[in-house]
């Protein structure tokens, strides 16, 4: 079935217009074997100051999860999607994380992902699931372990956030920037559960990720924030979804975009509201930074509602560093190069502050953000 689904058309299928695929061809990159693992020496994108400990979570490759776990695969996603039916038939590793009735996980739960081999695809699934009132913080990283492998990384990621069950999920993409991406990502959240979900994508030359979250139970919420930052020929793509199917539920989703040189980055968003889901409150901003007039962004809101008692409001905006600013900071005294990066770090604090002060996610949210931004302005 894999083999047999064609690529979305570019220009041809609604949220693949601005990635072309015309130039893939993933049998040119066959399964890896082996990949998957960590290994020693590759900077890790997530960083997390203490121990890390899985406490009452349960961790283990895919195929042995237990069945309140087993029976939740393949029923977030659509096989019916190509890349999601090619890591389905081509699974190079697949983890499970699954936190158990009121079971409360301390400290972060970090999986790894690393590719390795060059030509080679590596297809990696994980399977998350909170039973009711469980509460747990789960980061995942995706990496290459060489800057130069032209390689395709191929993630689905699926999602169950149980009544009255807290999750808050990290997923942060690092890979090497000749690689290409495509993730299938879709978390449902049931009564009364809360999901917080932060998406990093610094690294790969091009691909798409797709993020979408399912409000199916009354009083669920979700917060979803999301930072990119490209250079050089970069191209970025993020779709993501606030599916509200139940009354009384709620979305906050705030995206934020750093580009260089001649990178590339389009976020599609979408508020769908179902039919009876009233009472529905969403909100979904996306702002970009170009730091050189080559650069290029495009972000597209979109509202499906088919509910009439409803808030949903959405904000896009596309600028360059404000010269103002600038002025203000160099007329105090700090050189152009410093004005510069506090003007950048400014625009990316806000994102850091959704989170508090003294949680995990914030200090390791400001600290990847650091480093990449070294990296962006390092190669200007």
């Amino acid at each position: 079935m894999a083999s047999t689904l064609e690529l979305p058309s570019f220009k041809g299928r609604p949220g693949w217009e601005f990635t072309d695929l015309s130039g893939l061809d993933l049998d040119a990159y066959p399964p890896a074997e082996g990949d998957g693992d960590a290994v020693d020496g590759v900077e890790p994108l997530l960083e997390f100051a203490g121990d890390v400990d899985t406490g009452g979570a349960i961790v283990g490759p895919l195929d042995e999860a237990p069945e309140p776990v087993k029976r939740h695969l393949g029923t977030v996603v659509s096989s019916e999607d190509p890349f999601v039916a090619r890591n389905e038939a081509q699974l190079t590793k697949g983890t499970f994380v699954y936190v158990p009735k009121g079971v409360t996980v301390d400290v972060p739960v970090l999986l790894t992902a690393v590719q390795k081999q060059e030509r080679h695809s590596l297809n990696w699934r994980t399977l998350i699931v909170l039973d009711e009132q469980a509460e747990a913080e789960v980061w995942e990283q995706y990496l290459s372990a060489d800057e130069d492998v032209d390689a395709l990384f191929n993630v689905v990621t699926e999602i169950v956030v149980g009544p009255g069950a807290r999750l808050r999920f990290v997923s942060g993409q690092g890979l090497n920037e000749n690689s290409w991406i495509f993730g299938t990502q879709r978390a449902t959240v049931d009564r009364d559960g809360s999901f917080e979900w932060v998406a990093l994508g610094f690294g790969s030359a091009k691909g798409k990720v797709r993020m979408e979250t399912n409000l199916a139970g009354e009083g669920a919420s979700a917060k979803v924030t999301g930072a990119y930052a490209g250079h050089g020929r970069q191209h970025l793509d993020f779709d993501t979804t606030q599916e509200h199917s139940a009354p009384n539920t709620t979305s906050d989703l705030a995206f934020r975009g750093v580009l260089d040189g001649r990178s590339t980055a389009v976020w599609r968003g979408m508020i769908r509201v179902d039919p009876g889901a009233q009472q529905t409150d969403a909100f979904q901003e996306s702002r970009n930074l170009l730091l050189s007039k080559r650069a290029h962004a495009d972000a597209i809101p979109g509202l499906e509602i088919e509910a009439n008692d409803v808030r949903c409001t959405h904000a896009a905006a596309i600028a360059q560093i404000d010269k103002e600013q600038l002025f203000y900071l160099r007329s105090h005294g700090i050189p152009n190069e410093q004005a510069t990066r506090l003007v950048i770090e400014g625009f990316l604090q806000e994102l850091v502050e959704r989170f508090p002060a003294e949680g995990h996610v914030h200090d390791a949210l400001s600290r990847a953000l650091e480093r990449r931004l070294e990296t962006i302005l390092g190669a200007a």
